[in-house]
């Protein structure tokens, strides 16, 4: 190893290790050069470890345990046992040395004498052996793996990827719950478990860990209920009467370990103070210092002897204890008259103690039980008492007896109690302060909280918080006692702050209270505690006390400082937080600690001169080590504790004892520091990244300062740090004052208040972030000094926001006129010069008034922006420029000055704004002063007016950024810009340069003065409307000639309209066009209207919901349909809140042409269903109303709601009714029939009410005529005469049935609105009237309109239906002479037409089904309504014809013939089989309206019609069936012969062998069903199809199966003769079993294609018939 003075460069760039002894000027630091840069560095007593890039670890120094044992060897050597692994950190313990690999596992050597390497059987490890750290509770154990180790003297620990501890070793520094030391297994320290531990470090004998508060983000991990050694649990939580004791004092036997120091501790020495450490002086006898710490608050010793003494006379004072009700909480004794207690009221008061739920077991382990021994107790015992229960029951309630007064004590006991000698027993309380989450402030507190405030307050605060008396006097009120470190969060926050009720407001002012943005994850946590445990002799625990402590405990006092390192010397403690500051504790018998206080048993401040910022610390044996920044950002050393002088180095060591007895001849010769100074030569070592101290050396790594990216990076963190000491200065010298005074809010108002919370939250907010940001910097300055660990690249816009969030804060409490009302306050507490504010806001100006000075204070945080942009600059020239990380870097560069920019002219407008209100008039101000509102002009110099205004009217013009105001003498109006729409009016002529203002209630004309003003006023207002829309006022970058200089005419905006009138005090929500309501929008009306849809020119037009409360009901009304002129127009539904659903066409908002009506109860079958046509919200016209309660069906006219003129009523009883009504009655001529077909024709009154002439003819033929009267079924009276024709005149034939269907509607007058309906969709305002082209657009836009309808809910659609739509975007060529190939191609259209309701046709198909099906189906299907639903289909079939031949215009018209072409020469005249829809049909030559649309139309209709069929021919059906069941029990043969079927017809079976010529060949005679079998299959199939034309097809193919059966027979053609065929067609009909085939047979008759009666399909058909008819009278013999 060669060593070089400092000033030469040794090899490399980074990573340069120094290392030096002492801090006098002679010293100069050595250089060692390695192969690598040197990453880490850890010290022992006399040996180091050094880590070096790659991975490799080198040891230098004494190395007592290598087996080659050389005194000290010249050069680090390699610890060749890691080759092979990559070491990622290390640690030295005073003689042994540990490793972590990059998979986390642990290598320890060195010493073993205590199991600090955790191998047992080992006194020494002399290389580098793995240890296992093995998780037991998982199963199968694991290994866990580890993320750093820190040594100690006799133990370790390690921190795990889990981030939770682990020890192993010797000592009570562990935290384990054992009993036998060594532990040589690595365990957990159970203490700490649940929580997420940061850092460890180890002192000699005592351990510190940094833990992260617990916050949102620990909820996972459940926090250990129960001791893992005695299965107790940990946290208890008793309910007393007036308040509730959580505590966490769980004391476990198990781990009980005494020291020496312990037991001696146990018994106190009676007459004199316990003399705890070779520096401290001996108090009087009267104190105990056990655990007390030096005077706090600073008084000065002779108050403070005063104060003991008067205790030793028994008065114990509260310091300052206040009402009782502000308690936090205290420690109070119970007390006789006497002063002194005695032995027995001692022992009590512990049972009573230990009885409050083990509160006497102490967080501090409870090592401590206090045998008092057995002389007469001195008041020192007492007090030691006193302080030691203080100390069992809580935390650091140090010195405790100090502060209590008996005398007082004995005012605020009932004075009974007092005077009658019991002990009263109060339950202790500890106030707890965690992290400010709860606040459990009182006054002191208030004022006290701050984050840096001197260490001395906090501590005195503290206790006096703690010593207020608890709530036993405060009348029963809920009281809360905590006694547990962070299980506040256990209580809600309410109840805390009941329980004290603070004199002030407190105010959070950290914003931990707040949820920090989730991203902020990735940025390190300021929100720690630091935990210690282990022995405490020299106070190095930082409790207040000299103990030890077995379990982990929490440093109290620095909670909320914001720590974010700690470290360990031998015996201090050091800890560094966010603000640079370093506190320490522990032993300063060399000036180690930085401070004067010696020994200190609390952490307090290093003593560094102002304005030096600490980001890095280390401490050795005796001294301490802190890199920091001072004026420039290079990084400067200080170092405080011993001198080494060099012949000290060489003398072995002395044993400790020696040296304390030296320690004072050393502080003669000055061989220690009074406060850390400065290293002289630290200039000279570069750019210093980390400080290493140990034993007796001082290590530091620096780097070259390559191409500046390293002085760049240290400049970048040093001004972080240091505007986030900056911002917590403004913090607690400015904000927090000005927070706590208590006219604040008064001066304030309620407004500028909530503004000014919401600012000093931001605030807030922005310092956590710098402060997290500075931390995030300084440790990747210490570890990885790169660019892409820059938090403030890769989340760059979390800092854009809060500081955007935070300008638009102060911008906003600016405008409100907030700092001019804070002056006030700020005088009363800054005092008239303000000094403190001049230098804290850095204002330059001469005199500047305090609102000014306030102003530039706050607007502060916005200059770092440019800092952000000049440093990421100076980073950007380090890179090469096509790299990535020049480009990243770029851009985040110009974010933060693009930024910077947009928040200065913000700053601008609000000066401007805050300047305009000045001059406002007052009354205006207070309505139109907004926090966001922003001012862009205004028109006070008469640059804008109104046209047309009067002479002496006064019109001003204000554009602010949200709103156009228009002012008058005394009114003003607002018209947001939003919906505010400005264009220019040509000056042709007339010399005026005017603006033509629209708005959505007013249109007004400004005027202008010059063509410039013009250009200027439409320009502001178009940028301004432009932002207000884009809502982007912070993002917008800046507004320059690139911008567009008008706002878009269509926009999304909402608005309240305020004139009368339809829309008055509505709100509307949505798109608007040129100052209308256009789009897609939202209507509200204050009574609760909705309606939410499409809006065109101001009116819903298009596609729209509304909802109207009905007071009455307390339910809604509900539309859902079309609009047109803000009308209800077009199909829609209505959902009446009584339960009734209408259905259908609307016009005008009223129920106009087809619709249905539904009404009845809630989801019940609905009692009664009309459809039909209504008229201006009338039922008019053709109806039908089925009444479900009365089981009656009405078919036929209305007038007004009413049944006026034919009509026909049937009813589930079998009735039958046609003939005239009026007024709602059967009024006139009529027909009425009854099930067994009585017969009344003649005159009616009433429903079902005979009246006047008439004939009655019974079932049998005999009729009565004459006048009736009376209620059909309930006795008629009956004047006339009886008949009973076949008795005399049979040639008189009166039986002929009643000729029905001539009273009621003709089925082409019925659903005419149906087809209107069509044609008017059609674009004709009456059948055929209107021009095909437009007939062909209007469907285009019907279906385009649909899809767009599904496109925003698919869900309505299936698959196949959106096919079906694609394919008819191809409309057929619908001009030209119609071919077969054309006429097909119409046919597949129509058939697809039909299929979706989207399509007119389609539409009004699904409509006519509907109607159809609600006349005949339930009560409907009625025999005797066979001919009107036969009529009424063949109507359908004209009427839809004519349209088809309308948008087809040259289809021949019904019965015409299309050209047949030339090729096909086949004769079938039918129009293809339907079979399969699709397939392309056979060429036909007749056009007809049957064979086109009846394939489309009866399958639908198909179920009611047959159902009519089926009873109609019920009779006739019946005889039929009885006959083919019978027939059927016969075998083929014997039914073959019976029908006459002529033998050679009849069907053969082949015998196996080939039977010799002239034989008979033989037929079974037992088989059945055998014969014609696949004729027989065919015709059944008659049953499945739907239209006559495929029925007949079903025959036809059923007659060629039994010519091929019988061709094949014969084996030669044959011709059929009628006499042969019809017996053989007998057989196939009888064993085809048919049932119903006479239906079949009439519906094929009646709606048979004409043309097709007399070719062969109608022979073929009228043999079916004949078969039929043969059937039903067939005899059987």
């Amino acid at each position: 190893m060669e060593r070089k003075s400092s000033g030469d460069d040794g090899g490399g760039e980074r990573g340069l290790l120094h290392t030096w002894k002492g801090y006098s000027y002679s010293v100069t630091p050595e250089k060692l050069l390695l192969r690598g840069p040197v990453l880490q560095v850890a010290l022992g007593t006399r040996h180091g470890v050094l880590l070096v890039e790659g991975g490799q670890v080198y040891s230098f120094g004494e190395l007592p345990w290598k087996q080659s044992h050389v005194p000290e060897p010249a050069k680090p050597t390699l610890e060749s046992a890691l080759s092979g692994q990559r070491v990622v950190a290390v640690a030295a313990g005073s003689f042994h040395s540990g490793a972590v690999t990059e998979d986390g596992g642990v290598h320890m050597w060195g010493d073993n004498a205590s199991g600090q390497c955790g191998l047992s059987g080992l006194s020494t490890v002399p290389n580098p052996t793995p240890v296992a750290l093995v998780d037991t509770d998982t199963t199968p154990p694991q290994t866990v793996p580890v993320l750093e180790l820190a040594c100690g003297e006799q133990h370790t620990l390690a921190l795990s990827a889990q981030r939770e501890v682990w020890a192993w070793g010797s000592g009570c520094q562990l935290g384990l719950n054992v009993a036998v030391f060594p532990v040589w297994k690595p365990q957990k320290v159970e203490h700490l478990a649940g929580r997420y531990v940061l850092q460890v470090a180890c002192g000699a004998s005592h351990s510190l860990a940094l833990v992260r508060c617990l916050g949102p983000q620990d909820i996972h991990r459940p926090p250990v209920d129960k001791c893992r050694q005695c299965n107790q649990l940990l946290f208890t939580m008793t309910d007393k009467e007036d308040h509730v004791i959580i505590s966490d004092a769980h004391y476990c036997p198990l781990s009980v370990e005494l020291t020496e120091d312990e037991v001696r501790l146990q018994a106190p020495a009676l007459t004199q103070g316990l003399k705890m450490s070779p520096s401290e002086p001996v108090l009087p006898s009267h104190t105990s210092t056990s655990n007390s710490p030096p005077p706090t608050r600073g008084v000065d010793p002779t108050q403070d002897s005063e104060k003991e003494s008067a205790l030793a006379n028994g008065a114990l004072t509260a310091w300052d204890s206040g009402p009782p009700d502000q308690s936090g909480g205290g420690v109070v004794l119970g007390v006789k008259s006497s002063p002194y207690p005695d032995e027995q009221a001692v022992k009590d008061y512990l049972k009573k103690l230990s009885e409050a739920e083990q509160m006497a077991k102490a967080t501090a382990g409870g090592t401590h039980t206090l045998l008092p021994s057995a002389g007469g107790l001195s008041s020192s015992t007492l007090n030691s008492l006193v302080a030691s229960c203080a100390s069992a029951v809580g935390e650091r309630v140090a010195s405790t007896y100090e502060a209590l007064s008996l005398k007082k004590m004995m005012n605020y006991l009932p004075s009974g109690v007092a005077r009658a000698g019991v002990p009263a027993v109060l339950t202790s309380v500890v106030g707890d302060n965690t992290t400010e989450r709860v606040r459990l402030e009182d006054s002191m507190q208030a004022k006290k909280s701050s984050s840096t405030g001197d260490i001395r307050e906090e501590e005195a605060e503290g206790l006096r918080r703690r010593l207020s008396l608890p709530g036993l006097l405060s009348q029963g009120r809920y009281a809360v006692h905590v006694l547990s470190t962070s299980y506040t969060l256990l209580l809600s926050p309410r109840l805390l702050r009941k329980a004290c009720r603070p004199r002030m407001r407190a105010v959070a002012l950290t914003p931990l209270g707040e949820p920090v943005p989730e991203a902020q994850e990735v940025f390190p946590t300021l929100q720690t505690e630091v935990w210690s445990w282990g022995h405490g002799d020299h106070g190095q625990l930082g409790h207040g006390d000299s103990l030890a402590r077995v379990q982990p405990l929490c440093i109290k006092s620095l909670n909320s400082k914001e720590v974010v390192r700690v470290a360990a010397g031998a015996h201090h403690s050091l800890a560094l937080t966010a603000q640079s500051q370093v506190f320490s504790w522990g032993s300063n018998s060399f000036g180690q600690l930085g401070h004067m206080e010696s020994p200190s048993t609390v952490p307090r401040l290093a003593k560094l001169s102002e304005g030096i910022r600490v980001w890095d610390m280390s401490a050795g044996e005796r001294h301490t080590l802190l890199l920091a920044d001072g004026d420039c950002f290079r990084p400067i050393i200080y170092y405080s504790g011993q001198q080494v002088k060099e012949e000290a180095e060489e003398s072995p060591a002395k044993e400790l004892g020696q040296q304390e007895e030296e320690e004072e001849e050393e502080q003669q010769a000055g061989s220690y520091t009074q406060q850390p100074v400065l290293l002289p030569f630290c200039m000279d070592l570069g750019y210093v990244s980390n400080v290493f101290a140990g034993g007796q050396r001082c290590v530091a790594l620096s780097d070259m300062n390559v191409m500046g990216f390293i002085a760049s990076l240290h400049e970048l963190a040093s001004a972080e740090r240091k505007f986030y000491c900056k911002l917590c200065n403004i913090k607690t010298q400015i904000i927090r004052p000005l927070l706590e005074m208590e006219s604040l809010s008064s001066a304030l108002g309620q407004t500028a208040t909530g503004l000014l919370h919401t600012l000093i939250g931001r605030f807030s907010l922005l310092c956590h972030l710098t402060g997290q940001h500075a931390a995030s910097l300084t440790a990747n300055l210490r570890r990885v000094r790169d660019v892409n660990s820059l938090l403030v690249l890769d989340h760059a816009s979390i800092f854009l926001d809060s500081y955007t969030e935070y300008c638009s804060a102060v911008g906003n409490f600016q405008v409100m006129g907030g700092f001019q009302t804070l002056t006030k306050p700020s005088l009363d507490f800054f005092g008239k010069s303000p000094e403190l504010l001049k230098k804290l806001s850095e204002c330059s100006e001469e005199n500047p008034t305090v609102a000014d000075l306030l102003v530039a204070l706050f607007y502060l945080p916005t200059r770092h922006l440019h800092e952000y942009g000049r440093l990421l600059l100076k980073l950007v020239t380090c890179f090469e420029v096509c790299s990535d990380d020049y480009q990243k870097l770029q851009d985040c560069c110009s974010k933060f000055e693009a930024l910077a920019l947009q928040l200065k002219r913000n700053r601008k407008d609000a000066d401007y704004t805050v300047h305009f209100w000045k001059s406002f008039p007052g009354k205006m101000t207070d309505s139109l002063r907004k926090p966001r509102r922003r001012l862009i002009c205004e028109s006070s110099n008469k640059a804008l007016t109104l046209q047309n205004a009067g002479r002496f009217s006064v019109n001003w013009f204000i554009v602010f950024n949200d709103a156009l105001v228009h002012a008058q003498f005394s009114t003003h109006h607002v018209f947001p810009l939003a919906t505010l729409w400005v264009e220019p009016i040509p000056e042709e002529n007339t010399g005026l340069h005017g603006l033509k203002a629209i708005t959505p209630e007013e249109t007004f004309t400004l005027l202008a003065s010059s063509p410039m003003e013009k250009t200027k006023w439409l320009r502001s207002i178009n940028q301004a409307v432009d932002q207000a829309l884009s809502a982007a006022a912070q993002d917008s970058a800046s507004v320059g000639s690139g911008q567009k200089l008008e706002p878009p005419i269509s926009r999304t905006a909402s608005y309240t309209f305020y004139k009368d009138g339809r829309l008055k005090e509505a709100k509307y929500d949505g798109r608007w066009l040129a100052g209308k309501p256009n789009g897609r929008g939202v209507l509200k009306w204050p009574d609760g209207r909705i309606y939410t849809g499409a809006f065109k020119n101001g009116l819903e037009d298009g596609f729209g919901e509304f909802l109207a409360p009905n007071k009455t009901l307390n339910k809604n009304d509900q539309y859902l349909g079309h609009w047109k002129d803000g009308k209800m127009h077009g199909l829609g539904t209505y959902r009446y809140a009584s339960g009734e659903v209408y259905d259908g066409s609307f016009q005008d908002s009223m129920r106009h042409g087809h619709g249905m009506l539904r009404s009845g109860k809630l989801n019940t079958s609905s009692p009664s269903v009309f459809i039909g046509q209504w008229l201006q919200d009338k039922k008019t016209g053709y109806g039908v109303f089925d009444d479900i309660t009365k089981g009656e069906k009405y078919m036929g006219m209305w007038q007004d709601h009413l049944r006026q003129g034919t009509g026909v009523v049937v009813t589930q009883f079998g009735l039958y009714y046609e003939g005239a009504f009026k007024d709602n009655k059967m009024m006139g001529t009529g027909i009425l029939l009854s099930e067994d077909d009585t017969t009344y024709e003649g005159e009616f009154s009433d429903d079902w009410t005979l009246n006047g002439k008439g004939t009655l003819t019974m079932a049998n033929g005999d009729y009565l005529e004459g006048s009736f009267n009376g209620e059909w079924g309930s006795g008629l009276k009956v004047t006339g005469s009886y008949f009973k024709p076949h008795l005399f005149d049979a040639d008189k034939d009166k039986t002929s049935a009643v000729k029905l269907g001539r009273l009621c509607v003709c089925a082409e007058d019925k659903w005419q609105a149906v087809f209107e309906e069509c044609w008017s969709q059609l674009g004709c305002e009456a059948a055929g009237r209107g021009e095909n082209r437009k007939a062909w657009e209007n469907i285009a836009v019907a279906l385009t309109a649909s899809r767009q309808h599904i496109q925003d809910s698919p869900e309505m659609l299936s698959r196949s239906h959106s096919r079906t739509l694609e394919s008819l975007e191809v409309i057929p060529q619908h001009v030209g002479p119609i071919t077969m190939e054309r006429y097909h191609s119409i046919r597949l259209y129509l058939l697809k037409a039909c299929d979706t309701p989207l399509h007119p046709l389609g539409r009004l198909l699904e409509t006519l089904v509907a109607v159809y099906r609600m006349t005949y189906v339930g009560v409907g299907a009625n025999r005797r309504l066979l001919p009107q639903a036969v009529n009424e289909i063949k109507s359908y079939l004209n009427r839809i014809f004519q349209i088809v031949r309308f948008l087809f215009p040259d289809l021949p018209e019904e019965g015409g013939l299309i050209p047949e072409p030339t090729t096909s020469l086949q004769d079938k005249k039918e129009p293809g089989s339907t079979d399969a829809p699709l397939e392309s049909p056979k060429p036909g030559r007749v056009v007809s309206s049957s064979a086109l649309l009846l394939p489309v139309l009866l399958p639908r209709l198909y179920p009611p019609l047959f159902t009519l069929y089926a009873l109609d021919k019920e009779r006739e059906d019946d005889v039929y069936w009885d006959c083919v069941l019978r027939l059927n029990k016969q075998p083929d043969l014997a039914l073959l012969a019976f029908l006459g079927v002529q033998q050679k017809f009849w069907p053969v079976s082949f015998p196996v062998s080939v039977p010799a010529l002239g034989e008979k060949q033989q037929v079974l005679s037992s088989t059945k069903d055998a014969c014609f079998a696949s004729a027989v299959e065919t015709l059944q199939q008659i049953s499945t199809t739907f239209t006559p034309s495929d029925k007949l097809q079903v025959i036809q193919l059923t007659f060629e199966e039994i010519t091929q059966e019988v061709q094949s027979l014969l084996k030669q053609d044959f011709l059929w003769s009628m006499d042969d065929l019809f017996p053989v067609f007998l057989y196939v009909v009888l064993r085809s079993r048919i049932r119903n085939l006479g239906s079949e047979v009439s519906l094929i008759e009646d709606l048979m294609d004409p043309c097709v009666q007399h070719g062969e399909h109608g022979i073929m058909f009228t043999t079916l018939k004949a078969c039929y008819y043969q059937i039903q009278h067939e005899k059987i013999t």
